[in-house]
């Protein structure tokens, strides 16, 4: 069994939760409140920039060169790919990426990301890859799954960017780039490292779930 079959397996029912999480029903059915995908905007703005540096973090630490321009295109996606989304949003709420960047951290965005931030800095590449792939994995476990759902609504749903940017192929294949890369890496590791990277990453999936409950509270 490969390793990230392994790791869904020891998570696929907390993911589930995320399925039914009020936040997530409601970008499916279109109806979520608008300001509180403003205040979820703003603050996932604000995390993916400290995201993008726990990325910077496996740069450094990366070992050849095929293995930095693996971090680089991920720092690159992150900031300009993923981000553009948020950034569009923002601008139709009247705010521009530098006043963004500019509002408060929520706590859960300052815990989540510190964690992160802490385990890429005393971590070697297995942990930096296990603590921030719950983020990318779930998006599109999540994204795919509204589509699939609440894809006959889709046309008229003002959440309609957002869904389909964590419900596409380029972010498929990003995902499952993460997915590969991180097979490769623990294609070795015995039995007590397998337990130290499932809680590394059972942490982050913790973090998402309290991301989404801030969000909708």
């Amino acid at each position: 069994m490969k390793f990230t079959d392994y790791i869904f397996e020891q998570v696929k029912e907390f993911w589930n939760s995320y399925l039914e999480h009020p936040f997530v029903k409601e970008i499916g059915e279109g109806t979520l409140d608008r300001e509180k995908f403003k205040n979820y905007l703003i603050q996932d703005y604000l995390y993916l920039k400290e995201y993008s540096k726990v990325f910077c973090i496996g740069l450094v630490k990366s070992k050849t060169m095929e293995e930095m321009k693996f971090y680089y295109n991920s720092i690159r996606g992150t900031m300009e790919d993923e981000a553009a989304v948020h950034i569009k949003y923002l601008e139709g709420f009247g705010l521009t990426a530098k006043e963004t960047e500019k509002c408060e951290y929520d706590l859960t965005t300052t815990s989540y990301t510190s964690y992160m931030q802490g385990v890429a800095l005393t971590g070697d590449l297995k942990e930096i890859a296990l603590v921030t792939m719950p983020c990318t994995w779930s998006y599109s476990y999540i994204g795919k799954y509204i589509k699939k759902t609440y894809g006959y609504n889709l046309e008229e749903n003002f959440f309609k960017p957002w869904i389909e940017e964590y419900a596409s192929d380029g972010f498929t294949k990003f995902t499952n780039d993460w997915i590969d890369y991180i097979n490769d890496l623990c294609k070795d590791i015995n039995e007590e490292e397998k337990k130290k990277l499932l809680a590394i990453f059972m942490k982050s999936c913790m973090y998402e779930l309290n991301f989404w409950d801030n969000a909708y509270n």
